[in-house]
């Protein structure tokens, strides 16, 4: 069940129950919005007809919500970046994944859409994202929007829109999506399994993005917060060896969310304390948080060892009264 968006519920409905159907869609936002989820609750509600009267509400009977959940639905495609040769997941979406470029491809894109639909009237195609096309795979795409299929709808989900060629852009009809409700972002987390996190944090560090809090959820952000608050305003001598323990539990396989909830918490931690203080206190307060985001945003590009920063970052915080 998708929660929230309803204007943009409505709006998409409203185009093919009208009479006034678009052929692809670009689905804008900030990450962790639930514009994935949006995407395959239209693509279900689509291959089961489109019935008018409840938003995406499909009846029971309908055998497109079975089949989507089970991942087997023969006119649905979901293009998103793949695994490589050494079974790391690529940087891209690749143009092979649109136009088949050796025999041992997997079926492309291109050829899925040569047909006409197996078990309905419409196809649907969902580029999650739109943004990881690389240029030769946004060009492929093109001239599948260029010239579309009366039976086949695109769903293009785009964190950053101005990375996509404007030619693509220009092809699609725009559907904006805005930060939930707090209350929105509740009703979400109600249904994941949260592991003992504290939901009220987890809502307050969301800030309306519902992908956001189920991502620190998993990197165990009650726990690190915890551990982070305890670091402020030690003496040296206390926060050296603190500052080790935190970085050693965060390095390794399988902790990389840890690491990324650090990169994102410990600035804003510093700058939430700052504003707090006056005078010089402030002003080194400023500067301890310069130097932290200046590290946490340098990290991952620069592919710093991940234990080292976090002991900077940990040392960082410690130098600011809590």
């Amino acid at each position: 069940m998708l929660i929230g968006h309803q204007s943009q519920v409505d709006a998409f409905t409203a185009a093919f129950t009208g009479g006034r159907p678009h052929h692809a869609w670009l689905l804008v936002g900030q990450q962790g919005l639930g514009k994935a989820s949006f995407a395959r609750a239209a693509a279900t509600w689509l291959l089961a007809g489109a019935p008018a009267g409840g938003g995406f509400d499909v009846a029971e009977t309908s055998d497109a919500p079975r089949l989507m959940a089970a991942g087997s639905h023969l006119d649905y495609r979901l293009i998103e970046r793949t695994p490589g040769k050494t079974g790391k997941l690529r940087s891209e979406i690749v143009i092979g994944q649109i136009v088949r470029r050796e025999a041992s491809d997997p079926q492309p894109l291109r050829e899925f859409l040569s047909g006409t639909p197996m078990l309905g009237d419409r196809r649907v195609v969902v580029i999650d994202a739109a943004d990881d096309m690389n240029r030769n795979t946004a060009n492929a795409l093109l001239k599948n929007l260029e010239e579309p299929s009366a039976d086949t709808v695109f769903l293009l989900i785009s964190h950053t829109p101005g990375r996509l060629l404007p030619t693509i852009r220009s092809r699609c009809r725009t559907l904006r999506f805005s930060r939930l409700s707090d209350d929105d972002v509740s009703r979400v987390l109600a249904t994941a399994d949260l592991e003992g996190e504290n939901e009220s944090l987890l809502v307050r560090l969301a800030e309306g993005c519902p992908g956001r809090a189920l991502a620190l959820a998993q990197a165990g952000i009650t726990a690190l917060e915890q551990d982070l608050a305890a670091l402020a305003g030690l003496p040296m001598a206390v926060a050296n060896p603190a500052a080790l323990m935190l970085a050693r539990g965060i390095g390794g396989k399988g902790r990389e969310g840890r690491y990324v909830a650090l990169l994102d918490r410990v600035p804003a931690l510093i700058a939430a304390r700052a504003q707090r203080l006056t005078g010089p206190a402030r002003g080194a307060a400023i500067a301890e948080w310069e130097a932290a985001a200046k590290l946490a945003r340098e990290a991952v590009p620069l592919q710093l060892e991940p234990g080292q920063v976090a002991h900077r970052l940990a040392l960082h915080l410690a130098a600011v009264p809590a």
